[in-house]
C-alpha cells in the first residue's frame, strides 16, 4: 500500500503492534489532552506566503551544532526502538544517515551504542535521564564519547515519569527479549517487572531518576565530557535563560510529546517567547506532533533551528524497518521543499516570524 502521509505509517504500525506497545508509544499523561494540545496549536498558526520571488531552487540545508543537515529535521529519543523492529536503533541510524537527518538516541535505546554508531553515516546524539547512580550515567556517557556521538540531550522534564493511564491500565512492561542494553540490567530490572494496574515503566523512574538535581549540578556533568550539552524539555523564557547562563549549546523545546506535565502549554506556544530569551547564544529545536512539511516551516518562522520527530519514526519502523524510517523522513523533508517553495522562501535563513499569524 502506497503511504501519502504519515497518518497511513501510523495506521499500518497500530496493525502491526501488540496493543500494550501501541499505547505505551502513543499514549499520553493524565488526561491526555496534551495528545490534541500540541497537534491544536499547530493547527491554528497560518502561513503568509510572498509571491513572485525565484524559487526555482530551494534549500532546506541547515547546520545544527556544527553538523550539517539536509533538512531541518531530526529524529527525537524514543526508548527500545526493538518494540518496533528486531534490528531497533540500527535502522534508525541507516535510516537518519541515508536522509541526512539527525539521530538522537535514548539511553534506553535496545541496541548497543557501538553497533548505532557503526551503523551511522549522520550526526548523532545521545539522550540521557540523570541516574541517582552517578557512575553509571558517566560510563555511559564516556562511552557516547568513544564511539563518536557529537551531543549530549539531558532530558529535564521528567524527575519521574508521569502517571500514564493506558501503561498502568495494561500493567505495561518492557517484554521479555529487550532491553536498555547500554546500562547496568540491576538499574533497568523494574523495567520488566510487570504488576497488574501499574507501569514498570515509571516505577522504575521512581527507583532510578534522581529527583533531587538542580541548576548548578549540570558543571559535574560539563567538567566531565568534552561533548556539547543540549537540555531538552524547555518550555519558559526564565528556564531558556538559566539554560544558556549554565552552559547549554542547544535547547529543545518540549512538552515530551504529551507525556509529563499535562495541562502544560504546547511546544510550539513556548517557542517564540524561547527563541527570544536565548537570541543567538544557543540553536534552539522543537518536537511535539510534527506531521507535515508545514508544521516543520512553521516551527522555523518561530525561531527553531530544526524540528525533533519521535512517533512517526517508530510507525516507519514498525511498517518497514529502516526503509519504512527513511520513507517518513523523506516525506517531512520534501513536504518541507514544497512548503518554502510555495511561500517564497529559497532558503531556511529567510523564514521569518513575520510569515506566521494565528
Amino acid at each position: 500500500m502506497t503511504q501519502f502521509s504519515l497518518h497511513d505509517y501510523e495506521r499500518a504500525a497500530r496493525a502491526r503492534l501488540p496493543a500494550d506497545v501501541w499505547d505505551f508509544l502513543a499514549g499520553g499523561s493524565g488526561t491526555e489532552s496534551m495528545l490534541m494540545a500540541n497537534r491544536t496549536a499547530l493547527d491554528r498558526l497560518r502561513l503568509r506566503p510572498r509571491c513572485l520571488v525565484d524559487v526555482s531552487h530551494v534549500d532546506t540545508t541547515t547546520t545544527l551544532l556544527g553538523a550539517p543537515l539536509s533538512a531541518p529535521i531530526g529524529i527525537a529519543p524514543m526508548a527500545y526502538h526493538q518494540l518496533a523492529l528486531p534490528e531497533g536503533e540500527v535502522a534508525a541510524a541507516r535510516a537518519a544517515g541515508e536522509t541526512g537527518s539527525l539521530l538522537t538516541v535514548s539511553m534506553f535505546a535496545s541496541r548497543t551504542l557501538k553497533d548505532i554508531a557503526q551503523a551511522a553515516t549522520g550526526p548523532l546524539w545521545l539522550q540521557l535521564y540523570w541516574l541517582r547512580r552517578r557512575d553509571a550515567l558517566l560510563d555511559l556517557v564516556q562511552r557516547a564519547e568513544d564511539a563518536g556521538f557529537q551531543a549530549l540531550v539531558l532530558t529535564v522534564d521528567a524527575p519521574r515519569v508521569a502517571r500514564r493511564p493506558r501503561d498502568a491500565r495494561n500493567g505495561f512492561a518492557v517484554p521479555d527479549g529487550i532491553r536498555a542494553v547500554n546500562l547496568d540490567p540491576e538499574i533497568m530490572s523494574a523495567s520488566h517487572t510487570r504488576r497488574t494496574g501499574d507501569s514498570a515503566v515509571a516505577r522504575h523512574s521512581r527507583e532510578q531518576f534522581d529527583a533531587s538535581i538542580t541548576w548548578s549540578d549540570l558543571a559535574w556533568l560539563t567538567e566531565r565530557t568534552s561533548l556539547p550539552l543540549v537540555l531538552k524539555g524547555i518550555l519558559t523564557a526564565e528556564d531558556a535563560r538559566l539554560a544558556v547562563r549554565y552552559g547549554a549549546a542547544a535547547l529543545v523545546v518540549s512538552n515530551h510529546g504529551g507525556r509529563q506535565l499535562d495541562f502544560a502549554q504546547p511546544a510550539i506556544t513556548a517557542l517564540p517567547e524561547i527563541a527570544d530569551a536565548v537570541g543567538d547564544r544557543a540553536q534552539v529545536l522543537v518536537d511535539g506532533s510534527i506531521r507535515y512539511g508545514a508544521d516543520v516551516v512553521k516551527a522555523l518562522c518561530l525561531g527553531a533551528t530544526a524540528v525533533l520527530v519521535g512517533r512517526p519514526l517508530m510507525w516507519g519502523l514498525a511498517h518497514a524497518g529502516a526503509e519504512g524510517a527513511a520513507a517518513v523522513l523523506r516525506h517531512l523533508a520534501e513536504e518541507t521543499e514544497e512548503t518554502m517553495a510555495l511561500m517564497g522562501a529559497p532558503a531556511v535563513r529567510q523564514l521569518r516570524r513575520a510569515a506566521v499569524t494565528h
